[in-house]
């Protein structure tokens, strides 16, 4: 990074340049953030929906999360084993 700012300084950009630049990126970075997060709860609140018509169905998510983890454990330990003999 030092590296940057000294071939800023070479080019002609003045601190005061350099400056207005990285302030202007963290506010472009800080709204970028923001409309992150405003996705990431619209996308949180579509799933909730989905979660609770799916619990209205009759499906019970938590005994296919289990399954999920269980079948997960099995596969990994295989994977372990196999890295194990190929060392």
């Amino acid at each position: 990074m030092a590296k940057k700012a000294v071939k800023s300084n070479e080019s002609g950009a003045s601190k005061d340049e350099q400056i207005g630049i990285h302030k202007g990126s963290l506010s472009t970075l800080a709204k970028e953030r923001q409309e992150l997060m405003r996705l990431l709860q619209i996308v949180e609140q579509l799933m909730q929906m989905h979660i609770g018509a799916l619990k209205q169905l009759g499906v019970d998510l938590e005994a296919q999360a289990k399954e999920a983890m269980k079948q997960s454990g099995k596969s990994k330990k295989k994977d372990s084993g196999a890295i194990e003999e190929m060392l």
